[in-house]
């Protein structure tokens, strides 16, 4: 069966990671995603060491799905198609600077008089009407302004550091996608399309702050910020005779059979531990705990000893041992496929899971400008007229291999 989303026609102007993760989840679940790419391509084609030119791994990973066209939107005739074939989709989402995307003649209003219930989503660094809202913004920058990069120092009192991972942009991205989702259930209840604006700065504030908030929750606070737990310097993989070992001694049982285990039942009256409020309260002592005590068995035993007692372990894993990983190989996570001009690649699995509608690996990520004569003549378009596009540069199609 089609994915949940079939029919949906979503006009994807996204670039990078935030943008591109957002409408590869709505392709997978079955969206007509056209990815509008400028004649240089998508930045996110050129990290890595490709086969081909423009189709590095980045891309790769995040692209799927999709089909592609590439307009020179500096010409008017290429403008004048993209309207076409804006009139035949159900979202246009973006993630360009507003003044950028009005200068193009492309921001909501405009957009709107081509196709009145369109539903409008984008994603900007901060919101437009806020006194950040023209500046520039990266997954770096935004670590930095949303308290992000100072966690790990309240953690071990270094300096400030990015998390090793785009984190804001993946996340912000799946806002976003939720947030089209929202929309497009409205349209269908009432008819009406609208705008929607997905700030990458106030997505991570709150989703930092959902926990970081803590006592700052209440006016005036009743103590700090920052939840302890999470930020005890011994909340970190425990070390093993010979490795590590994710653990979380999370209830009253799993703490009973722990200390019955290390040969320490006493410390359950402790009036830290006896209680589920003030274990709740005194998690970075009951991590030193446990880093004391790890390194006195190995991983297999502690692994074999909390499957046993029923509390929540496991191995730690590198990159590389992903791809060996028995539960990832067992739900085929990883697949093999051939990519028409990367040869064999690497792909990951949606992990959404519907019963009635289940996502599909249903085309590989494009080359530049791949699907163009056929999204344009979908769109409306005679043969002359794409002709003419490509004759003139407003239309960009793929070398010839």
């Amino acid at each position: 069966m089609p994915g949940p989303l079939s029919g949906y026609r979503i006009v994807d102007m996204t670039a990078v990671v935030l943008g591109p993760v957002a409408t590869m989840h709505l392709a997978d679940m079955g969206a007509d995603v056209i990815k509008i790419e400028p004649p240089e391509g998508d930045i996110m084609r050129n990290p890595g060491n490709a086969p081909s030119e423009g189709m590095g791994p980045i891309y790769l990973a995040i692209n799927r799905n999709k089909r592609a066209v590439c307009l020179d939107l500096k010409r008017p005739e290429a403008l004048a198609a993209l309207k076409r074939l804006i009139a035949t989709a159900d979202v246009f989402v973006h993630n360009m600077r507003v003044e950028a995307i009005e200068r193009l003649g492309l921001g909501y209003e405009a957009v709107k008089a081509i196709k009145p219930d369109i539903v409008y989503a984008y994603s900007v660094g901060y919101r437009h009407d806020g006194p950040y809202g023209r500046k520039p913004a990266f997954d770096d920058l935004v670590q930095g302004a949303s308290g992000a990069a100072m966690l790990a120092s309240r953690v071990d009192g270094g300096p400030p550091r990015f998390l090793p991972s785009l984190i804001v942009d993946k996340t912000t991205g799946l806002h976003l996608g939720m947030a089209v989702l929202a929309a497009l259930l409205h349209r269908e209840r009432t008819g009406e399309g609208q705008s929607v604006e997905v700030p990458m700065l106030e997505t991570i504030t709150g989703f930092w702050l959902a926990e970081h908030l803590f006592e700052h929750s209440y006016v005036p606070p009743r103590g700090s910020m920052g939840y302890s737990r999470i930020l005890s310097a011994d909340r970190r993989p425990y070390a093993t005779k010979d490795g590590y070992v994710c653990a979380l001694v999370y209830n009253e049982k799993n703490w009973r059979a722990f200390a019955d285990e290390i040969g320490r039942p006493e410390i359950m009256q402790d009036p830290r531990f006896a209680t589920a409020k003030g274990r709740a309260n005194n998690q970075p002592a009951i991590q030193a705990i446990m880093a004391e005590v790890m390194p006195t068995r190995t991983t297999a035993d502690w692994l074999a000893f909390f499957d046993r007692a029923d509390i929540p372990a496991m191995p730690v894993n590198d990159l590389e041992q992903l791809f060996d990983d028995p539960h990832l190989s067992a739900t085929s996570f990883f697949t093999t496929r051939e990519h028409p001009t990367e040869g064999a690649i690497r792909t990951t699995a949606s992990p959404f899971d519907f019963s009635a509608s289940p996502t599909d690996y249903r085309r590989h990520a494009p080359r530049l400008g791949a699907d163009g004569r056929e999204v344009l003549a979908e769109a409306g378009l005679a043969g002359d007229e794409i002709d003419a596009l490509v004759a003139s540069g407003a239309l960009k199609l793929p070398k010839a291999s």
